[in-house]
């Protein structure tokens, strides 16, 4: 095992928006916060994690890797435990500022791993450093953006990857909500908790479902254009914004029936019971701003859908199928691999949960794969 050199890292980044942060001293003089953890001596190989909001400075592969000679960055972008504001085109800056530590550190080879919701970020900052195609938000903001602000890593890992928050928010959101101000308010025709529809559910009624979750994110999605133009049109662009929730987001039907899009999978969602994730306080895209809304959660307006961008990449790719993943699912994989065909490497952890905290067996196979893979 080698020595190693543990570092918790402040790198500064680009100032974001109005109130992005209630602390007048990260907006000041914002920063991210990284944990650093390289062996001695050091090599060449670097990896990163990194997620949109999740703390990854306790992640399950970073002692692995280090162990076996990878030096890791565990990079929290500045919306680490607070998506209600998150750009997706702020947080790829903020990977850059690790890339850019990490070169000027002298690592030759640089490895992205997209874990879980880390994975449509890889995807969508790669694909901006090898050809810089935006330079402001959705809703037509500018970024300060150059390239040098996001310098290309050398490779991707997606393990256990879901294609993207919006993709996500798509498939989950529950169509049986007729008035978004009341989630009381239910349509059973369309509630995949009523046990008169399922499971299983018939494929004419998922057709529909999948039909009736499209139009509320549509409805959601005109309200919240419509709001915008109202509030840039009397308030200053400091305040042309609000916040609001989006009720029930946990009503995929392959959740309880195992059938649909079949793996290894027991029902349920990586919360626990499904129908208390889709009731809970908290949850997928619950709290958000109408203009983070149409940067990560909009289908018609979000950037990060993730293999559509790693189409655009050229880089090697690394997939990791979890088959007993209740979130991400056989049909994600293949949009995946669809996306990188000719340049990928395809592996499968038989029996691997979305999470692999509990079993050592699957991190070490998964670190061993990870670096024979970038060595």
């Amino acid at each position: 095992m080698p020595h190693t050199l543990s570092h918790l890292l402040t790198l500064p980044v680009k100032p974001g928006g109005f109130m992005e942060s209630q602390s007048g001293i990260q907006r000041n003089r914002p920063v991210i916060f990284c944990r650093f953890e390289e062996p001695s001596p050091k090599g060449k190989l670097a990896f990163v994690l990194t997620h949109p909001t999740s703390n990854f400075h306790n992640h399950y592969l970073i002692e692995p890797l280090l162990n076996r000679g990878g030096a890791v960055l565990a990079l929290n972008t500045r919306y680490s435990g607070n998506d209600s504001m998150l750009l997706m085109e702020r947080a790829a800056m903020d990977l850059g500022a690790g890339i850019r530590f990490l070169r000027g550190r002298g690592y030759e080879r640089i490895i992205l791993i997209g874990n879980s919701g880390g994975g449509s970020l890889a995807a969508f900052y790669q694909s901006q450093a090898e050809t810089l195609g935006f330079a402001d938000t959705p809703d037509g903001r500018p970024l300060g953006i150059t390239a040098g602000d996001i310098p290309p890593a050398d490779g991707i890992v997606l393990t256990c990857a879901h294609p993207g928050r919006a993709e996500q928010l798509l498939t989950k959101i529950d169509p049986a909500v007729t008035d978004e101000a009341d989630p009381e308010l239910n349509d059973p025709a369309l509630d995949m908790y009523n046990p008169d529809n399922g499971p299983a559910y018939a494929p004419a009624w998922v057709e529909r479902y999948r039909a009736a979750q499209a139009a509320r994110i549509d409805r959601i999605t005109a309200h919240v254009l419509s709001r915008l133009r109202q509030l840039d049109d009397t308030r200053p662009p400091e305040t042309a914004d609000e916040a609001f929730v989006i009720h029930r987001t946990q009503a995929d039907p392959r959740l309880l029936d195992l059938s649909l899009d079949a793996n290894d999978r027991k029902a349920g969602s990586i919360q626990g019971a499904a129908a208390h994730a889709n009731y809970a306080a908290n949850g997928l895209g619950r709290f958000c701003t109408l203009r983070s809304y149409l940067s990560q959660w909009s289908p018609a307006h979000s950037r990060a859908n993730g293999p559509k961008r790693l189409a655009e990449t050229a880089c090697p790719v690394l997939l990791v199928e979890h088959t007993a993943d209740q979130t991400v699912f056989p049909s994600h994989m293949r949009a995946w691999a669809a996306a990188c065909e000719g340049r990928q490497t395809y592996h499968v952890l038989k029996g691997a949960p979305h999470y692999l905290d509990s079993h050592p067996h699957l991190i070490d196979e998964t670190a061993d794969l990870l670096l024979d893979w970038a060595g």
